[in-house]
């Protein structure tokens, strides 16, 4: 068994963690019907693990045997983008930067963190609770986006997902590369 399938197992069996990533991180396992069935044009099979109150859905890539399992994020507007190269990392990432998505936008880390803790002045504390019940290592917010953006780059070609039925309807990258 890989640290992965530990970790969704953990999640599943123990509500207080599941409810923890619900909210601020917007990774809910009751959220687990895509609003579209997705495939890789690379074959490479899609589990539905998670979903977001927006209507994104979280997915481990790859059979449970396979030796790589990234993460990939496809939300409800036709935009996807790796999040993790495996569910350890990626929940590392929601924990940490639970407005990850907002990155994308434009926004700074230091403009989204200052808005989250006026919001919620308690946010760190219960991170880092979080994190050590989850067995996992802390990091910087600006260690995060760095890997999160490492990540996202590797999404094309092998893991944009396109709609089941109708080859011609691939998504979007959420975070496009840069122009070199």
């Amino acid at each position: 068994m890989t640290a992965s399938d530990d970790l969704l197992r953990r999640i599943e069996q123990e509500p207080s963690l599941a409810t923890a990533l619900a909210w601020p991180g917007d990774f809910d396992i009751e959220r687990r019907d895509p609003i579209e069935e997705l495939a890789l044009s690379t074959r490479i099979p899609l589990h539905a693990i998670a979903g977001c109150g927006a209507g994104g859905t979280y997915y481990l890539c790859g059979d449970a045997e396979a030796d790589e399992r990234p993460v990939l994020y496809a939300d409800s507007e036709g935009q996807a983008t790796l999040i993790g190269a495996d569910l350890v990392e990626a929940i590392t990432l929601i924990v940490v930067l639970p407005f990850w998505r907002d990155l994308a936008k434009g926004f700074a880390i230091s403009e989204l963190g200052s808005d989250l803790r006026a919001d919620h002045p308690d946010f760190d504390a219960e991170r880092d609770r979080l994190l050590h019940a989850l067995g996992l290592a802390s990091i910087p917010e600006e260690e995060a986006a760095a890997r999160l953006l490492a990540v996202a780059a590797r999404t094309a070609p092998d893991y944009v997902p396109r709609v089941a039925d109708d080859d011609h309807l691939s998504y979007e990258l959420l975070f496009p590369s840069s122009p070199a």
